[in-house]
């Protein structure tokens, strides 16, 4: 019998299956605000286990991209709210990732009064994508102070709390990909001097902190984190002694009794592999739930599962052009290829317009 298929549990919450939708920026939130073409998109995906929603910021600040949602305005609330009822309607889950892009980001594409700010003024190498001008460089972001980093932590809970009043079963904190969180526990972007810079114990400070203050402000049942070791995307280079690093990160998340680690592997699409060493860490040194992304098909996602690597499986691309995914590989359909072009544009096309197999 395929693991895959089966129900799955994650804390107290009981899965269909144990499918995930990874988080996928789309940016078609117009405005930065939640609206109905999101909604239809998420509940034609909600047969997956698990949904974790695209990218949505914790605070103005966190804006980078052009028409990413947020989650710290009653508009975006409302508008989330609508998102979660539709999912849940149609039985799915659907936990809200929380990112902070930090130096990852434009003034072009955030709101007047907006801040540009990271752990260190180290600007990103590449460019970012604007509405207004096109490709611009990075800009070099402010360093943020004691009373950034406060108010930072601050809006991350607030954040938490405005998602389970918005109807999420749960939250990610997206520690991944060169955002907020990872621009701290990485050396080459935080060259900090106080004490949330130099050793790890120190870069991971705002990290834990930022977990401390989720787990009270929802229950740590309700939260997971996403974490990129090995990872090399928005200019994150790889460091000497990460390996050592992300194992005593790993003790420190256990202790926090947190719902879920969700480990990314981009090697599939040309980044460095992972080694499998530092996945079996995390098995052996966290208790609660693993989830794996990076490049899977049933097939591996089934082995994996059945070798107790992990207990959920993640998977992106293909859920952009199959709505109906599940189906799809269950009754061995062919899927859709999807359309690369309008991965990122506005409107429904490339978004909402895949045929179902009943279609």
């Amino acid at each position: 019998m395929s693991i895959l298929y089966t129900p799955a549990t994650l804390g107290q919450i009981v899965l269909q299956n144990h499918i995930v939708m990874a988080p996928m920026t789309r940016s078609r939130a117009t405005g930065n605000n939640p609206n109905a073409l999101m909604a239809d998109y998420y509940a034609q995906r909600s047969t997956a286990g698990l949904i974790i929603t695209e990218g949505t910021s914790s605070s103005p600040n966190g804006l980078g991209y052009p028409r990413i949602p947020g989650i710290f305005s009653k508009t975006q609330i409302e508008g989330w709210k609508s998102i979660t009822e539709v999912v849940h309607g149609e039985g799915g889950k659907i936990f809200l990732q929380i990112m902070h892009c930090g130096r990852i980001a434009h003034p072009l594409n955030m709101p007047a009064g907006a801040r540009m700010i990271a752990p260190s003024a180290v600007a990103a190498a590449g460019e970012m994508y604007t509405d207004a001008e096109g490709l611009k460089p990075f800009p070099l972001p402010e360093a943020m102070t004691l009373e950034d980093i406060s108010a930072a932590v601050a809006e991350y809970a607030q954040a938490a709390s405005n998602a389970v009043a918005a109807g999420f079963d749960g939250i990610e904190l997206h520690s991944a990909n060169g955002y907020l969180l990872e621009q701290f526990i990485r050396p080459t972007s935080n060259l900090r001097t106080d004490s949330y810079g130099g050793s790890i114990e120190n870069r991971a400070r705002f990290v834990l902190e930022v977990v401390d203050a989720v787990n009270e402000a929802i229950g740590r049942e309700r939260v997971g984190i996403r974490l990129s070791p090995f990872g090399v995307f928005n200019d994150m280079p790889l460091y000497d002694n990460m390996e050592e690093e992300y194992t005593w990160l790993a003790r420190q998340l256990n202790l926090k009794a947190l719902a879920y680690i969700h480990l990314v592997d981009h090697s599939s699409m040309g980044a460095p592999l992972v080694p499998d060493s530092i996945k079996e860490t995390f098995r052996k040194e966290f208790n609660g739930a693993l989830i794996f992304s990076g490049g899977y098909d049933p097939e591996r996602a089934e082995n994996d599962l059945a070798a107790g690597k992990c207990d959920l499986i993640a998977f992106g691309r293909a859920f952009i052009a199959n709505p109906d995914l599940v189906e799809r590989w269950k009754t061995g359909a062919a899927l859709n290829s999807p359309d690369m072009d309008t991965f990122y544009s506005p409107g429904p096309k490339g978004y909402t317009d895949y045929p179902a197999l009943h279609e």
